[in-house]
């Protein structure tokens, strides 16, 4: 936790929850440093990798799931109404190869909607597994959104470079990126739509 100051000054009394500020009292409120400006380290070691772009870092005593950042991998099957994609299995696998059971120190970012940490991964050698992952032709570079989740840009020279050598799910014709995948295949069987992809 990382503590921070407020300011005191005058506001409303009408608002109770600033009603100690008013008085001129100053609150220490202890704020998770994911919240704070900037990124930020968070070490620890691999012990779970449950894809290609996800896994569990075990700082301390406390399990923190981290989604890699830029990246976005074929899925992992997850029941009936969620069938995985070709190539999920082969970059779960490649990733644990990479970093399972390693000590690690990540730069994040920030955490997702799901509570993840999203970071870049680096690798004893001076890689990322973010950047390999890509360059292997495993993983996309996120352009879901149109691309507001890619913070190295330099992952769509490696994606096109793998599709280019056929490296990977770039073996198959009509790769399907995951964030269609979702839409597609899952959200359809979920909700009774007909698809013709899964």
């Amino acid at each position: 936790m990382i503590s921070f100051l407020l300011p005191c000054a005058r506001r409303p009394a009408a608002v109770p929850a600033l009603a100690l500020l008013s008085a001129g009292v100053c609150i220490a409120l202890a704020v998770p440093a994911v919240f704070a400006a900037g990124p930020y380290p968070l070490s620890g070691r691999v012990v779970d990798v449950s894809d290609g772009d996800t896994l569990t870092l075990l700082v301390g005593r406390d399990r923190h799931r981290v989604r890699l950042a830029s990246i976005d991998a074929p899925e992992t099957g997850h029941g009936r109404k969620r069938p995985g994609q070709p190539y999920g299995q082969a970059a779960r696998k490649a990733l644990a190869d990479l970093v399972a059971g390693k000590t690690l120190t990540l730069q994040c970012y920030e955490q997702d909607r799901y509570e993840r940490d999203v970071c870049d991964v680096p690798l004893p050698d001076g890689r990322t597994a973010n950047r390999v992952m890509v360059e292997t032709g495993l993983a996309w570079a996120n352009q879901q959104g149109g691309g507001k989740y890619l913070r190295d840009d330099s992952l769509s020279d490696l994606e096109r470079q793998a599709r280019d050598q056929r490296l990977g799910l770039w073996r198959q014709v009509g790769a399907i990126a995951p964030w269609e995948w979702r839409w597609q295949c899952w959200d359809a069987l979920e909700n009774g739509r007909p698809t013709s992809i899964c």
